[in-house]
């Protein structure tokens, strides 16, 4: 029973009969790890069968682990959101249902269905947006990082793996074939190699005071949803390396993203919030090096697009990360 195919499963989702809420229609939202079944009061997420460096779904029993990790990591966050994990079942004549008595061959993360309408890239594109519409979501996200437990690490291997993260995105992001300013970039990642070293003592005593936690690890703001019960949701599970950061890497990350929308003022919101409730008051050079760092690496992500024959628009994915190397600016 376990050879239902990835084409059956996703038509099957797709049906509206298929839902034991019988929505009016279902819409299927395709993104490069995962599809999206929205219903008219739910989200259903099914990851693809892919592998790749740092992400491994090829099994249904590594979909099921990473379906759960979801639920436990998204639920710190958005505990009113993220309802179950549920199964994908097929029976003895091969039919299919969701939740049903047969042999499980897949399973999906259900999630309660947020407003579009609050969420902050909409509203910060749309310039309906006050700081206190952003405060409880800020407040909510600091509190998480003030009761996150310090994560042991080695000064120095904090240090290594930021340079090496510059390095491989310098690497990339100069790659012929992509057609981006060289030039620009290796002066970016030169400026921020030179501050790693000039600024040892600034992110030794980061690690030493406790700062490195686990954190969300994709904070954008597509993933902030403003409503009366702040959610932020779609936290990366899938490794929890790339979710032990510096608060302030990821903070700086969200200012960068709002910034890039058109909304520089969110960042210092959420930053405000951050320093009230921890205490922690970190300094402007370091907000800027984790800026830049950021802005290198979402410029790489843009650009890989272009290695996928079936991406729309290329071109848009470049101007993206032209765009996101214009808002690098050297530490």
């Amino acid at each position: 029973m376990t050879g239902t195919s990835t084409q059956e499963k996703v038509a099957f989702l797709g049906r509206p009969r298929s839902y034991a809420e019988q929505p009016r229609a279902v819409k299927v939202i395709e993104t490069h790890m995962s599809w999206v079944f929205l219903t008219d009061r739910h989200a259903y997420k099914l990851k693809k069968p892919v592998r790749w460096n740092s992400l491994d779904f090829s099994t249904p029993e590594l979909r099921r682990h990473h379906c759960e990790e979801e639920l436990r990591l998204n639920r710190r966050l958005a505990a009113g959101v993220y309802l179950g994990v549920i199964p994908l079942t097929v029976d003895a004549d091969g039919a299919l249902a969701l939740g049903g008595a047969g042999e499980p061959v897949d399973w999906l993360v259900q999630m309660r269905r947020l407003p579009a309408a609050r969420m902050l890239d909409r509203l910060i594109r749309e310039g309906h947006l006050a700081e206190a519409d952003v405060r409880p979501s800020a407040l909510q996200l600091a509190r998480l990082y003030a009761k996150a437990l310090p994560i042991p690490f080695a000064p120095s291997a904090y240090r290594k793996q930021l340079a090496e993260g510059v390095c491989s995105d310098q690497q990339e992001l100069c790659r012929p074939e992509f057609g981006l300013p060289s030039d620009q970039v290796k002066a970016i990642a030169e400026s921020q190699l030179q501050f790693l070293e000039r600024h040892a003592a600034l992110f030794d005593q980061r690690v030493r005071e406790g700062h490195i936690v686990e954190g969300h690890g994709d904070l954008r703001p597509e993933h902030i949803c403003l409503t009366a019960e702040p959610a932020i949701i779609d936290c990366l599970e899938f490794s929890r390396e790339l979710r032990l950061v510096d608060p302030v890497d990821e903070l700086a990350f969200l200012a960068l993203e709002c910034e890039r929308l058109g909304n520089s003022s969110v960042g210092r919101w959420f930053f405000g919030a951050y320093r009230e409730v921890t205490g922690d008051d970190p300094p402007d050079i370091l907000t800027r090096f984790h800026r830049t760092y950021r802005a290198l690496r979402r410029a790489k992500i843009a650009i890989w697009h272009l290695e996928d024959p079936e991406v729309r628009d290329p071109e848009s994915w470049r101007e993206r990360a032209l765009r996101y190397l214009e808002l690098a600016a050297p530490a």
